[in-house]
């Protein structure tokens, strides 16, 4: 099983970045937890904070993958493109995020990536990927 998880803006910030929302762990150690724990899983990783660089991930897994992990992080509630992207991709979409979106801003109530994905998972904090990468083995 082939799996990449895509993550979008500030989250290269993770274990810096206000830690009572998003904990103090990078997520490159939590990456590496996660590679131990799921040997066989061919788990890759890509963040970026730029849009057009996500779309373009999102293009060349969206057909060699197994499943995608996507964190878009503010980009989901504005990004239209990257939906579409979504959509336009046969590989499944788990759309994930660190907090729970629907404790936050009303902005962050809606997402352009729900409506494509397989499913949503919110507010388990970097467990919310291994929720997700789970999601695909069952």
């Amino acid at each position: 099983m082939k799996i990449i998880i895509i993550n979008g803006p500030n989250l290269n910030l993770l274990g810096k970045r206000e830690p009572t929302v998003y904990g103090n762990k990078t997520f490159q150690d939590y990456f590496n937890q996660l590679k131990d724990r799921f040997e066989d899983v061919e788990l890759s990783y890509y963040q970026s904070n730029i849009e057009g660089e996500i779309i373009d991930k999102i293009h060349e897994t969206g057909f060699s993958h197994d499943g995608i992990i996507l964190n878009a992080a503010a980009y989901t509630h504005t990004s239209v493109g990257i939906g579409d992207a979504i959509k336009a991709v046969e590989t499944p979409v788990v759309e994930v995020h660190i907090s729970n979106v629907y404790q936050r801003e009303p902005y962050r109530h809606v997402s352009f990536i729900a409506p494509h994905s397989k499913g949503v998972i919110t507010g388990f904090g970097l467990q919310s990927y291994e929720l997700a990468l789970r999601s695909f083995l069952i």
